[in-house]
């Protein structure tokens, strides 16, 4: 009983030590060498600071919207609804974001609009949409800005990140930073 017992408690104490101390650390001081030193990039705005990487709400006609957050992009409470497409309470909440998708988005038929534009991520947080959710809510933002389409179009187009190394992930719109360009023009 004693034979395996204290091996079993060295390798215990190991691992404890290098997963808890030395891993974290290793993780803590490799942060402290990125932007910001692991705090997280921000930008500010009319006075606000907010997180880059973190979702905003936009439910205002004149700006972008964002994607929906099933943690209403609290970050505390970062994670998906969990509820399978199939899932009464879930159809009834995407149906909603399309009606009043629709609604505000006058001329744009159901097919046209992107899933990313009504359904959450796995995170609830995600900063960016689908080039294509930004292109059909041109028209919109351009009538109530009283801008011309091709001008935020233009502005879309300028804002759309490429994939990471133009071989990883698809191309991408950040929310915020579009919203906020669009504040920016004359």
């Amino acid at each position: 009983m004693k034979e395996p017992l204290l091996p079993a408690l060295k390798l215990t104490l190991l691992t404890l030590v290098l997963f808890s101390g030395v891993y974290t650390l290793a993780v803590w001081g490799i942060a402290q060498l990125s932007p910001n030193g692991g705090e997280g990039e921000t930008i500010s705005h009319n006075g606000k600071t907010y997180y880059e990487n973190i979702g905003q709400s936009f439910t205002e006609d004149r700006y972008f919207w964002s994607r929906p957050s099933a943690v209403s992009y609290n970050a505390a409470g970062s994670g998906g609804s969990n509820k399978a497409a199939s899932n009464p309470d879930y159809v009834k909440t995407v149906q909603e974001r399309i009606d009043s998708f629709l609604v505000h988005n006058p001329g744009v038929a159901k097919a046209e609009i992107p899933v990313d534009l009504v359904t959450a991520s796995g995170s609830g947080l995600d900063p960016h949409i689908s080039p294509k959710a930004a292109q059909v809510q041109v028209q919109r933002i351009a009538r109530l800005r009283n801008l011309p389409p091709e001008k935020v179009q233009a502005l879309v187009a300028e804002h759309t990140e490429q994939p990471l190394l133009v071989l990883f992930g698809p191309e991408r719109v950040h929310v915020l930073k579009l919203n906020i360009a669009l504040d920016n023009l004359k």
